[in-house]
């Protein structure tokens, strides 16, 4: 049994409450695939507005826009060429000021991406750098050195961009700049005064207009280390979107492009920045740093708010691994008066629907395709991903959800070859997926032309044809479904107070079982591959099927379950 979530639409009163972001739910939004409003197949800042009602009917808190800048869109918009313009494919700034309004009326706050790590080469910073000569104040901007080898033939160091191939690219006057992702997205050189003055004015540009916050692309990757030492990595992260070669270590020294000194006094600077207005800002980092209590040095009370936890998203699915991540995020978070930000997928990573149903395991980054299709177990990932994300959502702290996961979307793993346009599949000679299965424009209507992404029927990606029965309006009302679950489940975190809570671990047989309380609500998910008798309590929202006969006396494989602590 799945309780159903109240229909009452939340007014902004909710924009009064204090340190919001401790407790919120956040929903992430790619611009290019949520709604497209004017027929050219390419999601817009117009289609957000109009489906906002569906955020505030979720019961989500704020949300997250993916970049909508003025970019050549070579990678999905992270090659920024103007951070104070919206790119005509979604609109204008008049769009996007209708859309932050709307969104406020509705009580949700809105977080956008800032990408500081490197623009895009057609920003004027970078093209000023190209028409100037070696050593001067506008190649200062960007990271530019002399090649190695008697002629500088040589690219200064050994580095390996994360979308394969060196990380560095030579001009005809024998200079050459560092990209550690594509050679189109030029990395800005943050020990550049100028650099960073520029950014603080660009985060007031957009505070003015009213945003509430900004979540930081690759903020462990901003300084590099000034020599640019050669880099031999030993043991290596599994960092999801990132070549293999190209990580962090678990254990010694920093990899010399990232962690370097200098990223907290940035951080510091920013922090100021957003104290000065009103509202509760707020700065979310994206940072792939273990251990986790290294990660919690970011959000010490004077730098950022928020930083994902990809350890939690990355931990298998066993019980024994989850609760050791959890007590260490928890822990770890609070030792820095910081809640943990728990989050299970996001535009990089494969979604966690067929990520949890992988048979054989796929290197982070690799994505899914015809090749690896047959590594996963469609119907064991999708029951996993809504007992994963019933576990989390019980959980202290802030959760961040991509859109898509409310509807259960797998990733999609059969793009035909033309139709991909992640950097990493052509740098990698096919060798990579890459990204584009989890990029792929949501469904919102079964019978619609492209399920009601666009109204002429055009996708910038196709769709699967097997996602009509996964769209919003066959899934909005319909009990048991994966949509009215996560309405359910955020209801009952607003109303138990979960978020605010602390969790009590209580004693489980057997160690495929996690049991734990947090506010009066009993958390028990079954891990293991056998049915576990279900606790007297009643019910408050279950994950299993509601197909599955058993589960009104039992707690199925893969389940979670919530149920009402006696008062």
């Amino acid at each position: 049994m799945t309780i159903s979530a109240p229909t009452t639409a939340r007014t902004d009163d909710r924009l009064e409450e204090s340190a919001w972001w401790r407790t919120a739910v956040i929903y992430q939004v790619y611009p290019r695939s949520f709604a497209d409003s004017n027929g050219d197949g390419i999601g817009d800042l117009a289609g957000i507005t109009r489906r906002l009602e569906h955020l505030a009917d979720l019961g989500v808190d704020a949300v997250w826009l993916s970049p909508f800048f003025t970019s050549p869109q070579n990678d999905g918009g992270y090659d920024v060429a103007d951070y104070c313009d919206v790119d005509p494919l979604f609109g204008t700034l008049d769009d996007f000021d209708e859309m932050l309004a709307e969104a406020h009326r509705h009580g949700l706050r809105v977080i956008i991406d800032i990408v500081p790590n490197h623009s895009s080469d057609q920003h004027p910073w970078f093209q000023r750098a190209l028409a100037s000569p070696p050593g001067s104040a506008a190649r200062d901007r960007y990271l530019f050195r002399a090649g190695r080898g008697p002629d500088g033939s040589l690219p200064p160091s050994n580095w390996q961009s994360t979308f394969g191939g060196p990380a560095w690219s030579r001009l005809p006057d024998g200079d050459w700049y560092l990209h550690i992702f594509d050679s189109t997205q030029p990395d800005l050189n943050w020990r550049n005064p100028a650099v960073r003055a520029d950014f603080v004015d660009i985060l007031r540009f957009w505070l003015d207009r009213g945003v509430d916050g900004f979540r930081v692309d690759v903020a462990h990757g901003m300084i590099k280390a000034e020599d640019f030492p050669d880099y031999h990595p030993q043991e290596l992260l599994p960092l999801v979107g990132v070549d293999p070669t190209v990580g962090l270590t678990k254990e010694g020294p920093n990899p010399p492009y990232m962690l370097q000194e200098g990223l907290h006094e940035i951080w510091r600077e920013w922090r100021a920045v957003l104290d000065e207005y009103d509202g509760d800002r707020v700065l979310c980092a994206e940072a792939w740093v273990e251990p986790l209590q290294r990660l919690a040095d970011w959000v010490r009370p004077d730098e950022m708010h928020q930083a994902f936890n990809f350890s939690y998203l990355e931990t298998p699915w066993e019980a024994p691994a989850l609760r050791t991540v959890i007590d260490d995020s928890i822990t770890s978070f609070e030792s820095v008066g910081a809640p943990s930000t728990w989050v299970l997928s996001n535009h990089d990573v494969i979604r966690h629907a067929s990520r949890l149903g992988l048979v054989t395991p796929v290197p982070q980054g690799e994505g899914l395709g015809p090749r690896t299709a047959p590594l996963v177990d469609p119907e064991l990932g999708a029951r996993r991903a809504r007992a994963a994300s019933l576990l989390m959502l019980a959980l202290p702290g802030s959760a961040y959800l991509y859109q898509g996961e409310e509807l259960g979307l797998p990733e999609a793993v059969d793009l035909p070859d033309e139709a991909r346009r992640d950097p990493s599949w052509f740098r990698t000679a096919g060798e990579k997926y890459g990204r584009d299965g989890c990029r792929v424009p949501i469904p919102w209507e079964a019978e619609a032309p492209a399920f009601g992404f666009s109204p002429s029927g055009a996708s910038w990606l196709p769709q699967p044809v097997a996602w009509a029965p996964l769209a919003r309006d066959r899934q909005r009302g319909r009990a048991g479904s994966t949509l009215e679950l996560y309405r359910a489940a955020l209801a009952l975190r607003r109303r138990h107070r979960l978020a605010q809570g602390s969790i009590r671990w209580l004693s489980a047989p057997g160690d495929e079982l996690l049991m734990l309380r947090n506010n009066g609500v009993r958390v028990v998910a079954n891990l293991g591959g056998e049915a576990v008798a279900l606790p007297p309590q009643r019910v408050l929202a279950t994950s299993a099927a509601p197909g599955d006969a058993s589960a009104g006396a039992v707690i199925p494989p893969d389940t979670t379950v919530w149920l009402e602590e006696d008062a």
